[in-house]
């Protein structure tokens, strides 16, 4: 069962393995998406769910509990 994933504002889909980290997904629908560490602490490439859950897409798989996931992007000027 795959899961349909939509990147915000460019409004890019791409459908996605449940498990798949969410930074490789983005990846493989050509959104760059800024890292620092790759284990979750820096914070660096946080995303936003469409029910305002920060979640950090370096550690954070696509979840098999639901058929479609928004993500808004945004990036921090600190990074």
């Amino acid at each position: 069962m795959s899961v349909q994933i939509r990147f915000l504002p460019d409004d890019v889909i791409i459908e996605a393995e449940p498990g798949e980290l969410l930074l490789d997904v983005a990846r493989k629908a050509g959104i760059h998406i800024t890292t620092g560490c790759l284990m979750g602490s820096c914070h660096a490439c946080e995303v936003e769910l469409d029910d305002g859950t920060p979640l950090c897409t370096c550690i954070s798989g696509v979840p098999g509990d639901r058929d479609s996931l928004t993500i808004h992007l945004y990036s921090d000027p600190l990074w």
